[in-house]
Formats: structure tokens, C-alpha cells, sequence
């Protein structure tokens, strides 16, 4: 079985995903780390080098060879890769696939991200924490459809990684 994780960024889908993978014994891959590896450069790079368009043609072509490998694993997505190239759809339609929300508030999100933004280039730019607020809201409002399709959605608003994680094995077994 593959377990994908989906969420916005700092939702705690590396972090959680691997934690998980331990607890059950399931390898554990970070798609953009993939991709990474494969493509021989960051994403960041990826990005200013070659574009979205093709990062997101790369991200939906390692995406669906991830799905199709039948190995017990947790697998993170980009908090953008279920919007795009009807990959939320292919992991809907994937054999031995459970798609797992990881939903926080708003204000989850933005205070998370307020102490994370220097490594995340999307958001580096962002002042304050209303602006961060701001920002994020936007991109849920978008974002949301695809996320909301998971099969499972588990909130992370006032717990630990351990505790979302617990949650995550019972509501799965």
C-alpha cells in the first residue's frame, strides 16, 4: 500500500510521513527530494532553469511511477501537486493508493510559517503575520478543492507529530 500525504506547506507531511514510515515499517519518499535527485539540481532551480511548466510535467511524470510502485511506502507531495497535470485525480484512480489530508487552520499555517519562510522562496518575501495570513488564504482558496478529495483528512491544529501520527494509524487499521 501507498499512503500520500497532501497539504499545504508546513502541514507536516516529511515530517509526520516519516515518522510514519517508521512506526509501520513503509519506506518513506519526499516527492521533491525525488526530484531532486533525479533531475540533479533543487527545485528552486529547477524553477528558475526550466520553468514551472516543465517542473510540473517532471513532478506529474515521477508522481505516477511512484504510484505505480507496489512497496509499502508513505509518500509527501508538494503542497502544489495535487492541483496540477490531474495528479490528484491519478492518485484517486491509483490501485493500493490512500490519499491523507494533513488540514490546519489558517493561523496554524501562517505562525508555522513565520519562523520557516527564509527556506521557502514562495514566502521569503512576507513581512508580517497578517500578510502571511493573507498569503496563505489565497493559495487554500485554490488549493482546497484538490486537497479536500483525499480520502482521509486530519487535522494537525493543536498537536504534536506523534499525536497526528497516532491519529493517522488508528483511522487507517
Amino acid at each position: 500500500m501507498t499512503i500520500v500525504l497532501i497539504g499545504y506547506m508546513a502541514s507536516g507531511k516529511s515530517s509526520i510521513g516519516k515518522k510514519l514510515a517508521d512506526k509501520l515499517n513503509y519506506d518513506f519518499v519526499d516527492l521533491d527530494d525525488f526530484i531532486e535527485e533525479k533531475e540533479s539540481m533543487s527545485v528552486s532551480k529547477i524553477f528558475k532553469k526550466k520553468g514551472e511548466v516543465y517542473f510540473r510535467k517532471q513532478e506529474a511524470l515521477y508522481l505516477k511511477g511512484l504510484l505505480q510502485n507496489k512497496e509499502k511506502t508513505i509518500l509527501a507531495v508538494g503542497g502544489g501537486t495535487p492541483c496540477y497535470s490531474g495528479n490528484m485525480e491519478l492518485i484517486l484512480q491509483s490501485d493500493n493508493v490512500t490519499s491523507i489530508y494533513l488540514k490546519a487552520s489558517l493561523s496554524t499555517l501562517a505562525n508555522k510559517l513565520m519562523t520557516k519562510k527564509a527556506k521557502r522562496p514562495l514566502i521569503s518575501h512576507i513581512e508580517s503575520l497578517e500578510e502571511m495570513t493573507e498569503f496563505i488564504g489565497k493559495h487554500l482558496f485554490e488549493r482546497l478543492p484538490f486537497y479536500n478529495e483525499a480520502e482521509l483528512h486530519v487535522s494537525i491544529d493543536g498537536k504534536t507529530k506523534d499525536e497526528v501520527m497516532e491519529d493517522i494509524v488508528l483511522r487507517l487499521f
